[in-house]
This record gives structure tokens, C-alpha cells and sequence, in this order.
């Protein structure tokens, strides 16, 4: 699912959510923030945005393309 931050210093960044656990959340945008270290984020800090699908493990790139891909449509970033 891709998500927007909401608070922190990461505010309004568009994440890819990987992994949820209780009340917080995996991200992940590829960049900054590869998959092999996620920032861990409380649900709340978070605006869902929309519901994508990977087909078996994503990698850095996929995640990239998918985030990318959302901003060239237009969407308010």
C-alpha cells in the first residue's frame, strides 16, 4: 500500500507499506529508505493513499518505479 507521512521529519514523503505489526508499520521508498532498513512508523503518522501489488518479494527498484509512478500521474505530493 502506498502511504503518506503525516508527522515527523519525513512529513508528506510517500512510503510503500511492507510489513505491519500491532501499531506501527515497515516503510520503505526505495531511496532513503531501502527495504533492508525500513523505518518503523506508528499507523497514525500515516495516510494511506493507494492499494498496489507486488508480485512475490519486492525489490528497491519496483518500490522506486511504483512511488514514481504515482507523483508522474499528477497526485498532490
Amino acid at each position: 500500500m502506498l502511504a503518506r507521512s503525516k508527522a515527523g521529519r519525513d512529513k508528506e514523503h510517500v512510503y510503500v507499506i511492507v510489513n505491519a505489526e500491532n501499531e506501527y508499520v515497515y516503510v520503505a521508498d526505495g531511496k532513503t529508505r531501502p527495504l533492508r532498513h525500513m523505518k518503523k512508523k506508528n499507523r497514525r503518522h500515516l495516510q494511506p493513499i493507494r492499494k498496489i501489488r507486488f508480485d512475490g518479494v519486492p525489490e528497491d527498484k519496483a518500490v522506486r518505479e511504483v512511488i514514481e509512478q504515482y507523483i508522474r500521474e499528477g497526485e498532490p505530493v
